[in-house]
């Protein structure tokens, strides 16, 4: 019986990537978190959008150039490091801290948190204890490429490119051109 589920690791081990978006689907993907965004808060008067490292910026980035575009004024995305924030630390080796820059006083504004990928909810909390030593926001959204479930804690993104239900044993891989060779996400693992 340890044969078979050492191979069954194996199997799981060497199962290819499944591309589930491409560039054409992400860049669809963030033009309708966009305009949802800008839907919910009216326009983007006083909206401050705060990427999370290192994805995160990156889409952060893309959102604010398409506000800008639909809003005909330059809207610029801020980072947000949550390295300190993390509740990990103690468990595992130490993370270079990441950069943050905050493009603008986050006081009575909303604030939209981006990230990637939205899994057990840890990386929003600890992006949201961050948040409260910055300042004090009128209120706080969340924009997520990927919702995979599987939460720990209570927390919900308002703004979702993609509900992509997944097992634990499969793991959720998130491309952009600004980091790695091209634009997918595509998921790993899990049975063939």
């Amino acid at each position: 019986m340890v044969a078979s589920d050492d191979a069954a690791r194996a199997d799981i081990a060497h199962a290819p990537d499944r591309t589930v978006l491409d560039d054409k689907d992400i860049s669809r993907a963030l033009t309708r978190i966009t305009h949802e965004i800008l839907e919910r808060n009216r326009d983007s008067t006083g909206i401050v959008l705060l990427g999370i490292p290192t994805r995160g910026v990156h889409l952060a980035r893309r959102i604010a150039k398409r506000m800008s575009e639909v809003e005909g004024r330059e809207i610029t995305a801020g980072a947000l490091d949550i390295t300190m924030f993390r509740d990990d630390l103690r468990l595992k080796p130490a993370r270079a801290l990441e950069h943050t820059e905050i493009p603008d006083d986050i006081d009575d504004k909303v604030v939209v948190l981006i990230d990637d990928v939205l899994f057990s909810g840890r990386t929003i909390r600890a992006a949201l204890d961050a948040l409260n030593e910055i300042g004090r926001p009128s209120a706080v959204q969340l924009a997520v490429l990927i919702d995979r479930g599987h939460r720990e804690l209570p927390i919900r993104a308002d703004f979702v490119g993609k509900n992509l239900p997944t097992s634990l044993s499969e793991s959720v891989k998130v491309q952009l051109s600004e980091t790695d060779d091209a634009d997918k996400v595509a998921i790993t693992g899990g049975a063939a």
